[in-house]
């Protein structure tokens, strides 16, 4: 933090007397905090701050500055590996386009550079008149999986109880809305159940839209080091690089998982294939499940998934003949239109076979971003802080007592999700959005409503590491935030895990950690007092060690970022007083689960169809998801390293099916125009036979996807349906 403190001290020298206030006392803005010492030439270990899996790295210091890394042999995580991004961590933080200054669109539409103080005035004054004309609910801020649990919570407190913004929501919503509905009501509370051991210690590995080779390569390695010989399944309607693995890939046709996973637990109930001591010790509606599924035999959804009965039954055998089954699940399942029900499906065959709870078995969502389980628990979005309700006043005197608030201060009611605020903004109820760390021009379903949403607002504010993405270029003010490796804070990985970030690297310009522009946003707006004791990042996790006790993740064993570093992380729950005999551990153990009975809920409902099913004019269903391990999301990160532009194509593609391209008389390299009902976009032919004939695959990745992309949603997790739409393909008369 020392660089931020001599930055605001040049504010000071040019700025006045306001500015000067904040420096000469900058314990009470958290900006004089030092993390622990490090060496000049030291190395460090640092968790990764790209996917969920949460790797430890070691960056090796030059004066200071963090100039080279390698991976951490050391961490029960990675124990040595790192993917294509992990070891090209430090580029993004070079790049010549960071942003350096806050910038402010002028009256002539043009954004010009201004000062911190100039940027916070403006910022507080403009919320405070939109809210002061239209109410509270016409400033919304969309947050990110990106940035550390401690500014995640911060900023959650900061807009809720001191700016008063009702609505608020993160790019988790894209991602594992799904998982943490699902396991809410069937668990009662969002809780992954397991290690990363569990892949080496299955003797069955289930994978449900899942390409794990790509999307997580470093648990792959953990089903390598598997000694076992285990079965490894794969559900995809793709071909993909893990099913090409697999000693099972059932390739059903896109949105049939619902009714296959049916069909499986139908045959698992009528052969008898069931742990019934489980079921009814740690269970309810079983039965009421079993009648449903009774309305799924093979030989009725065959024709619906595509896949032959005897291969249904062959799956079902091969779970029952397990004695260590895990079943694992990410954005294949996720970005659906009934995903809950799907991710519960999964859920009912651990339950219903006793597969949870014991070593290499397990109901197991993977998250995808670095600190998405973060967001899910402590960013106060639609959940009150530490995973309390904002519903229930018992939880809302909880939290202002901790805090010492005013209990009035606290919303009585959840916030809009994602997609609700974007209506909310089209309907023109929302007139200021604040985004931060997301990109969400790129990765938000339908992008041209959405763009065309954006210009209805009367101040949009864009907090970012780059004032070049194509959220940040519609912005009226943009705020240069500092990134992964210039701050301190934890993660959260998928296993539970929290990890320590560090600052090994200063951020350049006048850009600012999170954490510290969430304090000058609290002083410019009066609201200091409310957050005097959150003075530092890990003042903060001291705070929500105090919030989450009595919770089911309850850290308030946690005690330092010291302990943190010498534990090689540590799974959440940790309450005081436990001891941690273990550096990996999973949940259910004991049988016990989270809702007050402490017993797991069956939960089904009927499939539902497909909102665009393709047709005579659009004959082609769009698969989209991660095409290689070295792009991440919308690329704002990683395109900014040379070694991984080269990793992968430059120029968006897309995947056909050699009968499709005969059809269409389209051939291999050639650019064809992809067509939508939302969009028309032009992509160079791929033709692979890893995709079946009437779908094709676009990666999420290019920013002209999303053009096409169809806004359904889950009815229970808001979570759009990014996975299956209708496309029709041409080839190439005119520029479309």
């Amino acid at each position: 933090m020392i660089d931020e403190l001599m930055q605001l001290a040049q504010l000071r020298a040019r700025d006045g007397r306001h500015t000067a206030e904040l420096v000469r006392e900058p314990g009470r803005f958290g900006l004089g905090q030092v993390p622990t010492a490090l060496a000049p030439d030291a190395t460090t270990s640092v968790v990764c701050g790209f996917c969920s899996t949460g790797c430890s790295l070691d960056v090796h210091l030059k004066d200071g500055q963090a100039v080279n890394l390698s991976a951490d042999a050391d961490y029960p995580v990675n124990m040595g590996m790192a993917c294509p991004k992990g070891w090209e961590s430090l580029a993004p933080l070079s790049s010549t386009d960071r942003a350096l200054k806050p910038m402010l669109r002028n009256d002539a539409g043009v954004m010009k550079e201004v000062e911190w103080e100039h940027a916070m005035t403006v910022f507080c004054r403009k919320i405070a008149e939109i809210q002061a004309e239209l109410g509270p609910d016409s400033v919304a801020y969309l947050s990110t999986g990106q940035i550390c649990t401690e500014e995640m919570a911060f900023l959650g407190a900061l807009a809720k109880f001191g700016l008063g913004i009702i609505h608020g929501d993160g790019n988790t919503r894209q991602c594992m809305a799904t998982a943490a509905v699902a396991y809410k009501q069937s668990f009662g509370f969002d809780a992954p159940p397991y290690a990363y051991a569990d892949f080496e210690e299955s003797d069955v590995i289930v994978l449900v839209g899942s390409n794990l080779c790509i999307t997580h390569p470093i648990m792959w390695q953990r089903v390598l080091r598997n000694p076992h010989g285990p079965e490894i399944v794969v559900l995809d309607p793709r071909k993909t690089e893990t099913a090409m693995c697999a000693t099972q890939h059932y390739a059903l046709a896109p949105r049939s998982d619902l009714i296959f996973l049916y069909g499986i637990a139908h045959v698992l109930v009528r052969e008898g294939w069931l742990d019934r001591n489980f079921l009814d010790a740690h269970t309810n509606d079983f039965d009421a499940f079993a009648a449903h599924v009774r309305q799924f035999p093979p030989e009725s959804i065959t024709e619906s998934c595509g896949i032959p009965v005897a291969e249904i039954e062959k799956l079902a055998r091969t779970i029952h003949e397990g004695k260590r089954v895990s079943f694992w699940w990410t954005m294949g399942v996720n970005q659906g239109y009934e995903a809950v029900r799907t991710a519960q499906a999964i859920i009912n065959l651990a339950l219903m076979t006793g597969n949870i709870g014991r070593p290499g078995t397990g109901a197991n969502s993977i998250t995808g971003q670095c600190n998405a389980m973060g967001s899910r628990l402590f960013s106060n979005t639609t959940n009150l802080l530490g995973g309390h309700d904002f519903n229930n006043a018992g939880d809302r005197e909880k939290i202002a007592r901790v805090l010492g608030i005013d209990v009035g201060m606290i919303p009585e009611r959840d916030s809009w999700a994602y997609d609700q605020i974007m209506d909310g903004i089209a309907e023109g109820k929302i007139k200021a959005l604040w985004v931060i760390a997301t990109n969400t021009s790129h990765s938000w379903i339908h992008q041209r409503h959405y763009i065309e949403m954006l210009s209805k607002l009367d101040f949009l504010v864009v907090q970012d590491m780059y004032a070049t993405t194509e959220t940040a270029q519609l912005a009226h003010l943009v705020l240069p935030a500092a990134g992964w490796g210039e701050k301190d804070g934890t993660f959260i990985n998928s296993e539970r895990r929290f990890g320590l970030v560090k600052k090994v690297s200063r951020a350049p310009g006048q850009a600012l950690s999170d954490f510290n522009i969430f304090k000058l946003i609290a002083h410019y707006a009066g609201k200091a007092p409310m957050f005097s004791k959150w003075s530092s990042p890990e003042a903060v996790l001291g705070i929500l060690g105090e919030i989450s006790k009595g919770q089911p993740c309850d850290i308030s064993g946690i005690r330092s970022y010291r302990m943190l570093d010498e534990e090689g992380g540590i799974q959440w729950p940790h309450p005081e007083g436990e001891t941690l005999e273990s550096r990996e551990r999973r949940l259910f153990a004991d049988g016990r689960f989270f809702h007050p009975d402490g017993r797991a809920r069956f939960l089904f409902d009927m499939p539902a169809r497909n909102p665009e099913p393709v047709d005579a004019v659009y004959p082609l269903l769009l698969l989209t998801g991660r095409g290689t391990s070295a792009q991440w999301h919308t690329q704002t990160r990683t395109s900014k390293s040379p070694v991984l532009r080269k990793l992968y194509p430059a120029e968006i593609y897309v995947e056909l099916n050699p009968a499709d391209a005969l059809a269409l008389d389209i051939e291999a390299n050639e650019p064809i125009i992809i067509e939508s009902r939302r969009g028309r976009i032009q992509a160079r032919a791929v033709i692979t036979p890893t995709v079946k004939a009437g779908q094709i695959f676009i990666p999420m990745h290019y920013k002209e996807t999303n053009r096409l992309t169809h806004p359904s949603f889950d009815p229970h997790s808001r979570q759009p349906n990014y996975k299956a739409c209708a496309v029709r393909l041409e080839r190439v008369t005119s520029a479309p």
